[in-house]
């Protein structure tokens, strides 16, 4: 069985926003507009996207 994953998209610029979500948004990897990862589907990455998920487009991998 495969570990489940999530495509996280940066869709809002973090410029202006509170400095600690931009530092979230640094951590999950995610340094230009429309840029997307794929993370492990977990309770810390879903505490990151909770946190920071107004600037965030989330899809199941």
């Amino acid at each position: 069985m495969a570990e489940k994953t999530l495509k996280v998209t940066l869709v809002k610029s973090p410029i202006g926003a509170v400095p600690k979500h931009r530092r979230t948004v640094e951590a999950m990897g995610l340094s230009k507009l429309h840029k997307t990862v794929t993370l492990p589907d977990n309770e810390a990455t879903r505490g990151q996207i909770r946190q920071v998920g107004y600037m965030l487009k989330v899809e199941e991998a």
